[in-house]
């Protein structure tokens, strides 16, 4: 289960929680320039446009769980069980597996409007990567530096591109349920309610944060989209990267998972193995994890864009405290 965001504040930062019940090794991977990307079905790219993001690596090739490229496009996929189902390679469609869609779209995309366009011919093909790692059911949502955002799931009914007016996506249910569902909380709001129930009766207002009674607080993911869309659309717009960002990752804390209270198996918790988010406009590739609480950074535009090999970083996850005597 995870929650992915997209936070304006005078620049863009987009990203996500990543919640699972194991680390899966990842790091942080540079794609550059000239690295090439091989595909299945479609084309290979010699030549792309560079990306950084959360990857593991198998054979030499970058398995994102989300990313952004130089142009300021992000996108990441996100658990979809149940509903997400892929087709076999079908004849005159651009058939891209579902683990190489997010390299293949930040490789070609500079900008939410060019991945609409690149998805209008596609099919999720049913390939999986190896006998060991098998296409996992995921759904996708891609964002780019002006604030746009879509969300892609690929059902039994077909590829689904939609508009995403709340540049916010968790699992399932569909996204359009998702959309219909924050209905339900209209009056969800960051100040005290006038009251309407007695309007004749003095009732107090016996704390603060009484607009948010209602509020759903749970790990699921109809609450974490309610939850998400509710804070990223208050959030204040700090006077500074260090601000925003700051104020981008209390978003994604408000709906992540803690230890202990999302039991998937006996003595098994789903937990968020890490946040993580973007400035579209300047590549900066912020996260932190569960066991570091600091926010760390890696500046794609530092690296070596023309290359040709990976680039990676290891996730630092060792606590870093900061002893003031």
């Amino acid at each position: 289960m995870c929650t992915s965001i997209i936070y304006p504040a005078g620049d863009y930062y987009f990203g996500r929680n990543l919640d699972l019940e194991v680390d899966l090794g990842q790091r942080i991977v540079i794609t550059p320039r000239n690295k090439n990307l091989e595909f299945r079905e479609v084309p290979n790219l010699e030549h792309h446009y560079a990306i950084i993001g959360m990857s593991i690596i198998r054979d030499d090739y970058p398995l994102y769980f989300d990313g952004i490229n130089e142009k300021g496009v992000g996108m990441a996929g996100l658990n979809f069980n149940g509903p997400a189902h892929y087709f076999p390679v079908q004849q005159g469609k651009d058939n891209i597996a579902s683990f190489e869609l997010v390299p293949y779209i930040l490789a070609t995309a500079s900008s939410v409007n060019e991945a609409k366009k690149l998805l209008a011919n596609a099919n999720i093909a049913n390939l999986n990567f190896s006998d060991k790692l098998q296409a996992a059911p995921l759904h996708w949502i891609i964002a780019d530096k002006t604030g746009a955002s879509i969300a892609v799931e690929s059902t039994i009914e077909g590829l689904k591109v939609y508009d995403n007016p709340v540049g916010v996506l968790t699992n399932n249910p569909e996204f359009p349920r998702q959309l219909v569902n924050l209905s339900n909380y209209r009056g969800i709001s960051p100040t005290a309610p006038e009251n309407t129930i007695a309007p004749e009766v003095d009732l107090p207002v016996y704390s603060r944060g009484f607009g948010s009674h209602f509020l759903p607080g749970g790990m699921d993911s109809e609450s974490r989209f309610v939850k998400a869309t509710f804070a990223k659309m208050h959030a204040p717009v700090g006077n500074s990267e260090v601000e925003n960002i700051t104020n981008y990752f209390h978003i994604l804390q408000s709906v992540e998972q803690q230890k202990g209270l999302d039991e998937i198996a006996p003595n098994t918790y789903e937990y968020t193995i890490y946040s993580d988010g973007s400035n579209l406009s300047k590549g900066i590739f912020y996260y932190r994890t569960y066991e570091n609480s600091q926010i760390n950074s890696v500046d794609m535009h530092k690296e070596n864009l023309e290359a040709s090999e990976l680039i990676t970083y290891r996730v630092q996850n060792q606590q870093e405290i900061n002893h003031q005597n």
